[in-house]
């Protein structure tokens, strides 16, 4: 059974850093793109960044130089780590690989 399991959201003020983690199972893990999307309240799911299997990266244009995406093999894990966060960081984010998705770690960031 595959899984996504998101981890390390909560409460930060602005200027502050969390970081996430996506525990993937159940499904070849290495060879896959692994993507962190989020979504605030009813808005459109937008792709904050994405890791290729060979470790490439691609981040949105608004969290470049913010927020590092990496992942792990060895532990089946993608980070999301994310520093400078500003208020409209505020959302779920969500750990997507192929047509799997998490449940969502949710980020406030306050003022």
């Amino acid at each position: 059974q595959v899984q996504l399991v998101e981890s390390g959201g909560g409460l930060v003020q602005a200027g502050g850093s969390l970081k996430l983690s996506c525990a993937a199972s159940g499904y070849i893990f290495r060879t896959t793109n692994t993507r962190w999307w989020r979504q605030y309240g009813g808005d459109l799911r937008e792709l904050v960044a994405e890791i290729s299997s060979g470790g490439e990266t691609t981040y949105l244009y608004s969290v470049k130089g913010r927020f590092t995406i990496s992942r792990d093999n060895a532990k089946n894990t993608v980070s999301l780590e994310m520093n400078s966060l500003k208020t409209e960081d505020t959302a779920t984010y969500y750990c997507n690989s192929k047509t799997y998705w998490g449940k969502g770690t949710l980020v406030t960031v306050s003022s």
